[in-house]
């Protein structure tokens, strides 16, 4: 069986801007290309690594919103990335908070008006 979901989109208004805070805030690089007419810009994916990747997606049927579906981004410092999401134009929606034995979770709004979540494991001690 597979994980049930294989790839998402984040709809987007401006497309570099949206390139540019991403890059900024988790240092990802993005490949562009337009696909049945709308502008995507694919987050990386590494084979064999947990996960799944997607898209920026700019097009008619794209619109941000800060209600709906809610995609979690990995990241192991939430303190970290909710500041440089603040410094390059989003906005804290709700702290970081412990979520128990599961880590940490928290989220803001992107550069284009959408919703995101951040998710990190709990530091294991030995």
């Amino acid at each position: 069986m597979k994980n049930p979901v294989g790839y998402f989109e984040i709809p987007v208004n401006d497309l570099n801007r949206a390139i540019s805070f991403y890059g900024k805030v988790f240092g990802y690089e993005f490949e562009r290309a337009t696909v049945d007419g709308n502008e995507m810009a694919w987050f990386p994916i590494h084979e064999g690594a947990p996960g799944i990747s997607g898209a920026l997606a700019k097009g008619d049927s794209y619109i941000p919103i800060t209600e709906g579906t809610l995609v979690y981004f990995s990241t192991d410092n939430i303190d970290d990335t909710l500041s440089k999401a603040n410094a390059n134009g989003g906005k804290t929606l709700y702290p970081k908070t412990s979520i128990g034995d599961l880590g940490w979770v928290a989220e803001f709004e992107d550069s284009e008006g959408n919703r995101i979540a951040l998710h990190s494991q709990p530091i294991l001690s030995i």
